[in-house]
């Protein structure tokens, strides 16, 4: 059995104190079997949560102590060319298999949203929708519980936005 309450809360956040990231996570499967993703993520401010996307899962997030802002953003793509057309020929060029000298795919993050999640507040938790791009800030020493479908796979390059 998995006690979570202040002990354990308290002993992940000393260990993310301890860790250059200023995170420590505790993994919640009871078996290797278990091929879902449930874990508690001790976040200290300063850390740095790349922004990235799971494209086949939603995560769930919820705030068991301190505050953290989840940052959510919208994929925005534009098209840059040897001429100076407009990103709706572009398209039409794209279209007809140009090569990469003509049309130049450029994809940019746009924040979309900020949602607060501090339980004394009364805000708890988010899903964040699959595919969505998202990291947090991290305002005070904060320990959330995430959770997503499916076993553990590494991000792939094109999941994480340097």
């Amino acid at each position: 059995m998995i006690k979570i309450d202040d002990a354990l809360i308290e002993e992940l956040i000393r260990q993310a104190v301890e860790t250059d990231r200023k995170r420590q996570n505790y993994d919640l499967r009871t078996s290797d079997s278990d091929t879902s993703q449930r874990m508690l993520n001790a976040l200290l401010p300063g850390t740095v949560v790349p922004i990235h996307r799971h494209k086949d899962t939603t995560e769930t997030v919820v705030c068991i102590s301190g505050h953290i802002e989840e940052i959510l953003y919208e994929e925005v793509v534009s098209y840059e060319g040897a001429s100076q057309s407009s990103a709706a020929d572009a398209l039409i060029k794209d279209a007809r298999m140009m090569d990469a000298q003509d049309t130049m795919r450029r994809t940019t993050l746009v924040e979309k949203e900020r949602i607060m999640l501090c339980p004394s507040e009364g805000s708890y938790g988010c899903q964040v929708p699959k595919g969505a791009w998202h990291t947090v800030n991290v305002l005070e020493p904060s320990v959330i519980f995430e959770s997503k479908d499916g076993a553990f796979t590494p991000a792939s390059p094109c999941d994480v936005m340097n």
